[in-house]
């Protein structure tokens, strides 16, 4: 989905553990919830989009962090409709 590998997202959920905290199955494999994904989606944006460090990224979620989180879902909203308006214009 972020085409990132997956230790990435591993060292993510070490740096980020106040933040990402996985749920996994009896065997150890990690199980992501679409509020998992949701934070996988801030930190993307914040380090590999918008250029933040590890120390940046941490600082702003502890000063932003709900305004963070609103700004990802209506990041997700958008999406939502922008796939529907594309259904509709196929449709035509």
């Amino acid at each position: 989905m972020f085409h990132v590998n997956t230790s990435l997202l591993r060292f993510w959920e070490k740096e980020f553990s106040g933040i990402l905290d996985l749920s996994k199955d009896s065997r150890g494999n990690r199980q992501y919830t679409p509020q998992d994904i949701s934070k996988i989606r801030v930190l993307y944006n914040l380090i590999k989009e918008q250029g933040y460090t590890l120390e940046g990224a941490q600082k702003y979620l502890k000063e932003n962090r709900k305004e963070a989180f609103e700004r990802d879902a209506i990041y997700s909203s958008l999406l939502k409709i922008k796939k529907q308006l594309l259904d509709l214009k196929n449709q035509l």
